[in-house]
Formats: structure tokens, C-alpha cells, sequence
């Protein structure tokens, strides 16, 4: 039996995340967990499961099998698109507040499952998104644009599109795609009615998205809001069953962003951004009129990031946020930071009565689980270095936990293990974690399994990603297999988080405001230099550099704008005009266009074209939807006006992550080859 590969290998598992438990929730009283999990680690099929905190009992409650899931719905391919999902079976799915029943879809069909025993049935109705009302009597869902409700009493439409472009109940883009909001409704406490988004995209414009390897399928349209054009109109009704209909009131010129929105206890929980995301206020809505009252309102003068969570309350009713100050983001209860300088929060968990069960760092390479409570003041729940997340209720805390010194994941409940099926990579990442340069610019350093100090010259290959909201170097081994694989080939490869990534503070974070390239390049060379110094073996007169989305962005960048530095260049997927992407995300860091354009200028990279003069590939999936195809086939155009060779490498329906097996692996060995060839001089192979 022939050996796997690594590419293979990790392209099969879809990096290595198949068989890996997901999706936790915790019952009230802390006795069962709900999850999701394939069989193996090279199973996409997604099986519901409950787990029996104490004894450890494992049931399989609802088993998809390995049937077709049927045609998607265009806007579960767009979910499915912007949370990278790869999975199949049962890829989400919600429950009653008891968590004895769940709900979920398959192939648009939605089915209930009975936690208890395990029973399961096909309610007889298509949509998306369905959620059980708290007593679990009934399931709202989503379908044609409409919020619909099903139960004993039959099956009704709650609130139609009023409106060709509008929909009710689901994100909008960039609601989705950078804000962490995945939702557009919520039930009331007593079931009684909704919180429900209206979306009415007719402002945006429309982009699409064509397969020309398919001449006669026509393309696929979708409604996207380019930096500095218009969002969608987005408002909030509280909805009755019976037929009642309230607007939440707030002021919209001024918050045209709705970046969260709940229903406790308390009432209707609403957090809105003004356009320029300098300002944001955490409302309180009245249910019966409407009316707000604005309990929180915070302004920076860069940008205010939103933190996965929040805004929360506790059972007592404090207000649950984060604050920016002593240049760290510390946790806000009431109007205390209960947090102290140094203790980075990432976001909020769960709230768990009057707990909160927070994700944080002091140290940027780990991830470390808090809980934060006025009688028990501040613990950290997790000791071991490491990455952790987790969720929490009924006293019980599922932790999951990945480490460097062990492959795989660790998932307890109170200590009880959920056992994994994900594989277990080809090979063992040999990875350094150092600190490099003046910044303590935190990388990890790979060099060939075996190599002998002294015994060559290695090549060196630097593997960033280096941008927003997107940490390489953290503690966990298989986060570095690709990378070792590379060093395996006979390269010395760098991994290095630089300014503008996570968990060093809002000041540090903020640094690429107006402009997203120059900081971002300076720590790429920075660290390079530095590793230099470090391992005498690192030849820095063949240096090549690899990424994809922000990382084939500042790839593209670092091979025209330091050749001197960078040497060779595989560029994925990369954003090369800042005004071609999405306007919550970009306005964030570069403002708005009309009024700072010289900021969109800085960083985009197609003017670049004629400065290049290093081997660089451009690889893109034509059916992105995220970053479009058109940011590389512009800076080709560009490159090509310029008389500046290139290699561009189109994939035929391919998105933003391509989950198709044979086209992952075949990446990874193309790089290869491409660096190989420009790096050492290899032939073609």
C-alpha cells in the first residue's frame, strides 16, 4: 500500500479538521453536551452527537449517512463560502433552551432530532437557518427570502419580502463576513415573537461571478458593496405570531451598521456601527414600542473592533463589552474593567448566569480560556501553554485544547473527554517559536527534518499571512505541517506574525490604519534579516515568499516592491486593489475612498506592475466571491501592459478555499515546483 503524502494527506482532511469534534452546546443543567463529528479524519459527513458529562456515554443521535445533501440553496452556498465550510451531513444546527430536541437542515429539508432518544423526523418543509422557539414548540426558518414558523398548529409565513431585493432573517454580506454576525433573527424569551432583520439590498450593486469553462452557464449574480458605494438598508422588527409588527428605532444615518443583536432576559440586546466605525452604541430595545435606549456608547479615532460576544448581560443584568485602555482590551461588566492591563481579550464565550467565560492572551503565540465572576473575581481555566477555546453553561466548561507538543486536539467537559477522529499528519513539524528583530516579531522557524547545523545552505521560504484577524504563529503543532513540508523539500521556512494581527494590543493592531502594506512588509523583512543572524545556514540571496488571501497580498507586494529582499513569489488569492473589496472590512483600516483616496492608493499593488522584475505566480479560483477574480486578473493585465512576465494559474470553479481534493494537493506540489525552479535552479518537472 502506497504511502500518503502530505499534500495529499492534508487536502483529504481538509486540514486536518475532519473527525474533529465542533459545535458544542452545553444543556442548563451542565449534564449533556450536543456536538457535531464526522467518523474519521477523512469523513466530511457530519453526525450529531450528545455526551454524558461524568461518564463519558457517547450517543450518535442523527446519522446523515453518506447520501447526497441535494442542491444548495444560493444563500447556504454563500454561508458555506464565508465560513469556509468543507464539511457535508449536518453542518449546523440550533435547539430548544432545555437542549432536549435539535433542528437542522439537510439538502434544504429540515429535520428535528429528540436529544433523548435519539428520534428523528423530517418536518416536511424547505429553507435555511432554522431555530426552535425556547419551549421547543416550534421552528422558524428562512425561505424565499421570507421568515416562516412550522409546528403543531401548521406551517406560516410570519413576514414576506416587501420588496424585490429584500430578505428577512438572514446576514447580509458583510454582516457575515466581518462583523461575526451569522444570524438575522433571534426568538424572544417567551417564544411569543422575534427580533428579525429586514435586508433590502437594492441600493448595492451587482457583481457576477461566471465559470468561463462553462460558456453556457449563465453567471451567478450577487449583490456586493464595493469599498465606498452603498450597503444594504438594514432595520430590525420585533415580530409577533400574531401578526404584529414593531420597528426598532434607532438613529440609522448615523449606525447604518446593526454588528450584533440578542434577546435575554432583559430584552432586545442591539449593537450599531456608524459608517466610519469610530463609534458604536449598545441599545436596549423596547419590544412593545420599539423605542431605544442607548446603554453604551464607545468612539476611537482609528476604528472600534468588534469582539466576538459581546454585547452580553449577565442573569443580574450587567452589561457585558470590552474597553480599550492601558492599550489592552479588557472586559467591561457593568461600567468595570474587571480585566488588567496586559490580559488581551479576544472574545466572549458564553455567559453562564452571572460567569463569563472569555478567550484571552497575555502572550500572543496562546490562547487561554478565562471565566470572570463578581464572587470569584478572575481565573484562568485553562494552565497548559497552548491554544484553547470552549463553551460553558450549567457549571460545566467544554475545553478544547491544542498544543505543540502533541498532534490532534484534546476536547473535556468538566474534565470528561469527547473523543476525536481527526488523522494524525505524515509528519512531525520540527518548529521553533522565537522572538525576532526589536518588535519581538513573534515567528516560528522550520528547518529540514535532519538537517545538521553547518552541513548547507538552505533557501529560505517565508509563509505569512500577516494581516487582520489572522494569527499564524500560535502553539499548536499541526498548525505547521504545511510549512514543514516545505522545509522537508530543503528550504528554511519563516512564519512570522507582524503588526496589524491580533493579540498585542489595540496599538498595535491599529498601526496599519491608512495604510495596510508598509508595516506589514517592514516585520516580513524585518523578521527575515533577523532569522538570518540566528541561523547561519539561512541563505538570504534566495528568498522566495508564498500566501493566499491577505498573505498572497502581501506577497505579491513583497516580490515588487523589495526585490532586493524577495527573490521569488506565489501569490493566492490576493487583494490588489483595496477598492475592489467590501466596504465594512476595508473602510475599517482605510477609510472611506472619496475621502482618502491616497490611503486605497498606499495599498493597493496593481501601479506596482512595472517595478516587478522577480518570478511571481498568481493562483485564483474564478468563482471566488470573496476576493474576485478580477484583483489578479488586473494586476496581470497591468504586469502584462508593463512587459513584466508572470505565470497566472486560473482554477475553474474554484472559491476562496478550494475544497476539491485532487486540487488542493496539486497546489502544493505546483508551488513547489514554481519556487524550486527560480529558488535552486531546478528544471521543470
Amino acid at each position: 500500500m502506497t504511502a500518503i503524502s502530505l499534500p495529499r494527506q492534508n487536502a483529504r482532511t481538509t486540514r486536518f479538521r475532519l473527525g474533529v469534534p465542533r459545535d458544542f452546546t452545553v444543556s442548563p443543567d451542565g449534564s449533556r453536551v450536543v456536538f457535531l463529528r464526522s467518523l474519521a479524519g477523512d469523513d466530511r459527513v457530519n453526525r450529531l452527537w450528545t455526551l454524558q458529562v461524568g461518564t463519558g456515554e457517547e450517543r450518535l443521535v442523527a446519522d446523515p449517512g453518506g447520501g447526497p445533501e441535494g442542491e444548495l440553496s444560493e444563500a447556504e452556498r454563500a454561508r458555506r463560502e464565508r465560513t469556509r465550510e468543507q464539511a457535508h451531513g449536518i453542518v449546523a444546527y440550533a435547539t430548544d433552551a432545555a437542549v432536549t430536541k435539535a433542528v437542522y437542515a439537510l439538502g434544504g429539508h429540515l429535520w428535528t432530532a429528540d436529544l433523548a432518544t435519539g428520534e428523528t423526523k423530517e418536518l416536511g418543509v424547505s429553507g435555511e437557518d432554522p431555530r426552535f422557539d425556547p419551549a421547543g414548540e416550534r421552528v422558524a426558518y428562512v425561505r424565499d427570502g421570507a421568515l416562516r414558523v412550522t409546528g403543531a398548529d401548521g406551517d406560516r409565513e410570519l413576514v414576506a419580502p416587501d420588496g424585490p431585493e429584500v430578505v428577512w432573517g438572514l446576514p447580509e454580506h458583510v454582516a457575515a463576513e466581518s462583523m461575526h454576525r451569522h444570524r438575522g433573527y433571534w426568538w424572544a424569551p417567551d417564544g411569543s415573537s422575534l427580533l428579525v432583520a429586514r435586508v433590502d439590498s437594492a441600493g448595492i450593486q451587482r457583481w457576477y461571478v461566471s465559470d468561463p469553462a462553462n460558456p453556457d452557464a449563465p453567471p451567478r449574480t450577487m449583490a456586493y458593496p464595493r469599498a465606498g458605494s452603498a450597503n444594504a438598508e438594514v432595520t430590525l422588527w420585533v415580530v409577533g405570531l400574531d401578526g404584529s409588527r414593531v420597528q426598532v428605532e434607532w438613529d440609522r444615518a448615523a449606525f447604518e451598521y446593526v454588528a450584533a443583536a440578542s434577546w435575554d432576559a432583559h430584552g432586545p440586546l442591539v449593537l450599531v456601527q456608524s459608517r466610519d466605525q469610530r463609534t458604536t452604541r449598545v441599545l436596549e430595545a423596547d419590544p412593545a414600542s420599539g423605542e431605544t435606549r442607548v446603554l453604551r456608547e464607545d468612539t476611537d479615532p482609528a476604528w472600534l473592533e468588534l469582539v466576538r460576544g459581546t454585547p452580553a448581560r449577565t442573569a443580574g443584568g450587567d452589561l457585558i463589552f470590552t474597553a480599550d485602555r492601558d492599550d489592552t482590551r479588557r472586559l467591561v461588566v457593568g461600567d468595570e474593567p474587571v480585566t488588567p492591563p496586559g490580559l488581551q481579550v479576544l472574545a466572549v464565550l458564553g455567559v453562564d448566569g452571572d460567569t463569563v467565560l472569555f478567550l484571552g492572551c497575555e502572550e500572543p503565540t496562546e490562547r487561554h480560556l478565562y471565566t470572570y465572576a463578581r464572587d470569584t473575581g478572575l481565573v484562568r481555566v485553562t494552565k497548559e501553554p497552548g491554544v484553547h477555546d470552549g463553551v460553558r453553561a450549567g457549571g460545566t466548561t467544554v475545553v478544547v485544547a491544542r498544543t505543540l507538543e502533541e498532534h490532534g486536539v484534546r476536547v473535556t467537559a468538566n474534565g470528561t473527554p469527547i473523543t476525536s477522529h481527526g488523522a494524525t499528519p505524515v509528519l512531525r513539524p520540527r518548529v521553533e517559536l522565537v522572538e525576532l528583530g526589536e518588535r519581538a516579531l513573534r515567528s516560528a522557524v522550520l528547518l529540514p527534518s535532519g538537517h545538521v547545523p553547518g552541513s548547507a545552505q538552505l533557501p529560505v521560504l517565508l509563509n505569512p499571512y500577516g494581516g487582520p484577524h489572522g494569527t499564524q504563529v500560535l502553539r499548536s503543532l499541526d498548525a505547521f505541517v504545511v510549512s514543514q513540508w516545505f522545509a522537508d523539500q530543503g528550504y528554511a521556512v519563516i512564519v512570522t506574525d507582524g503588526r496589524g494581527t491580533p493579540g498585542r494590543g489595540p496599538a498595535w493592531e491599529r498601526t496599519i490604519h491608512g495604510d495596510k502594506l508598509s508595516c506589514a512588509l517592514q516585520d516580513q523583512a524585518d523578521a527575515l534579516r533577523a532569522a538570518g543572524e540566528r541561523y547561519p545556514d539561512l541563505d538570504l540571496g534566495r528568498v522566495g515568499i508564498r500566501g493566499w488571501s491577505y498573505g498572497g497580498y502581501l506577497t505579491a507586494a513583497a516580490v515588487m516592491r523589495h526585490p532586493e529582499t524577495f527573490h521569488a513569489g506565489v501569490a493566492g488569492a490576493p487583494v490588489t486593489d483595496a477598492r475592489l473589496y467590501d466596504t465594512h472590512w476595508q473602510e475599517r483600516y482605510l477609510g472611506h475612498p472619496e475621502q482618502h483616496p491616497e490611503a486605497y492608493d498606499r495599498s493597493s499593488i496593481v501601479a506596482d506592475a512595472p517595478k516587478l522584475r522577480r518570478p511571481l505566480m498568481l493562483v485564483h479560483g474564478l468563482a471566488d466571491d470573496n476576493v474576485f477574480a478580477a484583483h489578479t486578473l488586473r494586476l496581470s493585465s497591468a504586469l502584462l501592459a508593463a512587459g513584466r512576465p508572470h505565470t497566472v494559474l486560473p482554477l475553474s470553479g474554484v472559491s476562496h478555499m478550494t475544497p476539491q481534493e485532487e486540487i488542493a494537493e496539486n497546489l502544493l506540489l505546483l508551488e513547489l515546483d514554481f519556487l524550486d525552479r527560480h529558488l535552486k535552479g531546478k528544471p521543470t518537472t
